[in-house]
């Protein structure tokens, strides 16, 4: 019942808010066009068939890029309302295809892995077998996606800039794909793209090579990277105090904890009653763990916003070359009020851990300064978080675990 109310309360935000204005012009089969660039693989069909999508607006645009640029989408504060004005302008020019087909020479994968490796926008021509539909939909994991049509004929007509790192790094079809991942986020290249060479089956040894669906793909490349980032984390020394961040963006606020103690990881999620995952009239929470060990299984409570918030403060970590147990609680309000995808956890981890910590010599000050934060920010006594927390109970319980590590 509720996924049926926060449906209909989007679709009611984005027929008053966000259709107007970019329903003006009548959609047609065939255009002209820039893609981002834009690709999008659906997970709705029985696997291994999957939906490919070319994302492109429905005429030439100036600025193409922004369409699908989500680092920049926070980098320039973009509101929701207009972060879904762009999504709702791109059509999903789709077809489907068996995953395994990621190493033929169909021409419509072709088309679209040109376009999934492109550094910047690509003029497309475009014939769809339908005009598109007008409808948005919202992912938990991915950026909302509008219009959708069944693909019919496509042509790249330019010769596609593909940067050189990434042109070597998918020639060589014997380096595994997460070793590809790290080492083109070791070059500064973003988390979106890389997601999108995995998502197009551009990355891995030659007889792996599979298109994945995107949602699968984004917690496949932060969950690779974080993973790398954990191993060299392992040789530092601890922080040698206690360290609250505190910072917010799109209505998702994150205190996270930091303890002078060996690595582990904890999160919680509260949603609270009028946010985008929350419709109801009582607090809502979600939380996952995992040691100094790690975990084996999927972070199925908190899903992809595990790994999404994990990877900016492990990032950090590796940044200031120290070793801490992370204690993260995010709070998810009303001003959140449509899905946006779990890209916005994670770039609130990234805006919360550029800022300077307070500082604290002492866990209970660290503690009783989050509670009354979070007391005179939401109304929300977390008290039950500190004693449910699975870190919390084994720094109390398990003294001399870090002596033995």
């Amino acid at each position: 019942m509720d996924q049926f109310i926060k449906r209909k309360q989007y679709e009611q935000l984005y027929n008053k808010v966000i259709a107007p204005f970019n329903f003006a012009k009548e959609l047609k089969e065939d255009f002209s066009s820039l893609s981002p660039p834009g690709i999008f693989v659906g997970s709705k069909l029985s696997y291994p068939r999957v939906n490919v999508g070319i994302l492109s607006p429905p005429e030439e645009v100036e600025d193409a890029w922004v369409y699908n640029t989500e680092k920049f989408w926070s980098e320039a504060n973009y509101s929701i309302k207009q972060i879904l004005s762009l999504r709702s302008a791109l059509i999903n020019s789709r077809f489907q295809t068996n995953v395994s087909e990621a190493r033929t020479s169909n021409r419509f994968i072709e088309a679209s892995q040109e376009i999934g490796v492109a550094a910047k926008p690509v003029d497309v021509e475009i014939e769809l077998a339908k005009k598109p539909n007008r409808k948005l939909r919202f992912d938990n994991i991915t950026s909302p996606l509008n219009s959708a049509a069944p693909l019919k004929s496509i042509k790249v007509t330019e010769n596609v800039s593909i940067p050189r790192l990434v042109d070597k790094a998918i020639s060589d079809t014997d380096l595994k794909a997460s070793e590809a991942i790290n080492y083109l986020y070791s070059k500064e290249l973003d988390n979106q793209y890389l997601t999108q060479l995995l998502s197009i089956g551009l990355l891995g040894l030659k007889k792996d090579r599979k298109i994945v669906p995107t949602r699968w793909a984004i917690t496949a490349t932060d969950d690779t990277i974080t993973k790398s980032l954990i191993q060299e984390i392992k040789t530092f020394n601890t922080i040698d105090n206690y360290q609250l961040f505190y910072e917010s963006y799109l209505g998702n606020y994150y205190a996270i904890m930091l303890f002078p103690d060996i690595l582990e990881y904890e999160l919680f999620e509260t949603y609270l009653p009028g946010s985008s995952w929350n419709m109801g009239k009582d607090v809502k929470i979600s939380t996952d763990y995992e040691t100094y060990f790690g975990r084996k299984k999927y972070a199925s409570s908190t899903v992809g916003g595990y790994y999404a918030a994990r990877l900016p403060i492990f990032q950090h970590l590796k940044n200031i070359r120290k070793q801490a147990s992370v204690l993260a609680l995010r709070f998810e309000t009303p001003e959140y009020w449509a899905q946006l995808g779990v890209w916005v956890v994670r770039q609130a981890g990234r805006k919360t851990m550029s800022d300077k910590p307070l500082v604290f010599d002492s866990k209970e000050k660290m503690l009783d300064y989050a509670r009354n934060l979070i007391l005179a920010n939401f109304r929300y006594d977390i008290n039950f978080i500190l004693k449910s927390s699975k870190l919390l109970t084994r720094a109390n319980t398990q003294k001399s675990l870090k002596q033995f590590i």
